[in-house]
């Protein structure tokens, strides 16, 4: 027997089949991204699966996303929280905040999910007033990741789980491939990787999910 899975399409379609199944409202608000005219970069199901498996795990309440796009990511953090959990979530564009609050709506979940619309660096201290954050799931511009992780750690208590969503950016950052955010995302990997703070990991899935727990 091998001792090692190779990575492929087939392997991905067996893991969402068995443990990220969609239900309607998921799978409309996925699917109609690209109907609205909004950029096809949301999480896939199986990460979708994943950050809801991690919310579970680090028995969160209070949750931060920086980066909201229509919500598909916040909503399936939202369904992994506690009653009197909520995730604070920040969006720039108003057009996507818009269409993230009619999702919540629809989900029946707006009363959990507090949408902050606006810069996120000019938010995060608003945002702090909801926490400390047990959680935090950054899908925003690349190039401000270590901006985000350094306000993140300081939202965080100790066994506080911090996650970014494309760290492998098409797999490029293995590759001998440069560019302003290829260079971006591979400098902050190894930044995590190398920082004493925190004991990180990255979950290859989609477009991979740099995990750090904060010592």
């Amino acid at each position: 027997m091998p001792q090692t899975t190779p990575d492929s399409h087939d392997i991905h379609e067996y893991i969402a089949h068995l443990f990220a199944q969609e239900d309607e409202i998921l799978r409309w608000v996925r699917e109609s991204l690209i109907e609205q005219g909004l950029p096809d970069v949301a999480i896939t199901p199986e990460e979708g699966a994943f950050l809801s498996l991690l919310v579970r795990l680090c028995r969160a309440h209070h949750v931060l996303e920086i980066g909201t796009l229509a919500g598909y990511s916040t909503l399936w953090i939202a369904r992994a929280l506690p009653s009197d959990g909520i995730v604070v979530t920040i969006e720039k564009s108003a057009r996507h905040a818009a269409l993230a609050r009619q999702n919540f709506e629809r989900a029946g979940l707006a009363g959990q999910i507090l949408l902050l619309e606006g810069e996120a660096k000019r938010l995060l201290s608003k945002a702090a007033r909801w926490g400390p954050f047990d959680f935090v799931f950054i899908d925003a511009d690349k190039e401000g990741y270590p901006y985000y992780y350094d306000c993140a750690l300081n939202l965080v208590p100790s066994g506080g789980v911090i996650a970014f969503h494309n760290a492998l950016w098409g797999g490029s950052v293995a590759l001998p491939f440069h560019g302003p955010v290829i260079d971006a995302i591979r400098d902050f990997n190894r930044m995590v990787a190398n920082d004493p703070r925190v004991v990180a990991h990255i979950y290859p899935a989609g477009d991979g999910t740099l995990i750090a727990v904060k010592r």
